[in-house]
């Protein structure tokens, strides 16, 4: 039976005591948006871009850019944890998996690769939780982000906050927002593979 992880993060956030720290991981400041509207009420936030997935560079430095943007717009008290771009780290995963179809098993392994180092941050730097912002898009596998995510907890001893942002019509809010604060909104998920997919796709419906 599937879980409901919005109903699971919902029981954490009422039995909270305090406003415990928070690493969560952004993939952009899009879809960051509601999932900080939502959570910065109940926890300390440090923001994670750590993307080694994105292609090209500027790309990258373009996303990390409207991270900043939409923090500052909101008026949020939200650090930005940066790592270097490391785009051979993405390499290294996708190996033999470039023909893959965007969802399946690279997909995967990229949601693998950004919590991982997620969790392992937030283990060496005391911090009581861990996330990802990458449930709140329709096209992210939230039941695959979640078993991830439980794995990680038991792995690193550091609480994972279950969650499905898209849940409450939670990706039609962080769509409001980017219009509201005139955010960029990239149209492809990442990776050099989801935008070669994307390209096709455009020219298939031109057709």
């Amino acid at each position: 039976m599937k879980q409901n992880y919005n109903t699971i993060m919902e029981e954490i956030i009422n039995n909270l005591n305090n406003k415990p720290k928070l690493l969560l991981h952004a993939c952009c400041g899009v879809c960051s948006s509601a999932v900080l509207e939502k959570l910065y009420p109940y926890f300390e936030i440090t923001i994670l871009f750590y993307n080694p997935n994105i292609y090209p560079e500027n790309e990258y430095q373009k996303r990390l850019d409207t991270q900043k943007e939409i923090i500052n717009k909101m008026n949020l008290d939200v650090k930005i944890l940066k790592t270097n771009y490391e785009s051979e780290e993405f390499t290294k995963i996708a190996k033999g998996l470039e023909k893959e179809k965007e969802g399946g098993e690279r997909c995967t392994k990229c949601y693998l690769l950004r919590l991982e180092k997620t969790a392992e941050l937030a283990h060496l730097n005391a911090y009581d939780y861990f996330c990802t912002t990458l449930s709140v898009s329709p096209y992210k596998n939230a039941e695959k982000l979640n078993k991830i995510g439980k794995i990680l907890e038991e792995k690193y001893n550091i609480k994972y906050l279950y969650s499905d942002f898209k849940k409450k019509e939670g990706y039609k809010r962080s769509t409001q927002l980017a219009k509201q604060y005139n955010l960029y909104r990239q149209d492809y998920c990442g990776c050099q593979y989801s935008l070669k997919e994307a390209k096709e796709n455009a020219l298939q419906k031109l057709v």
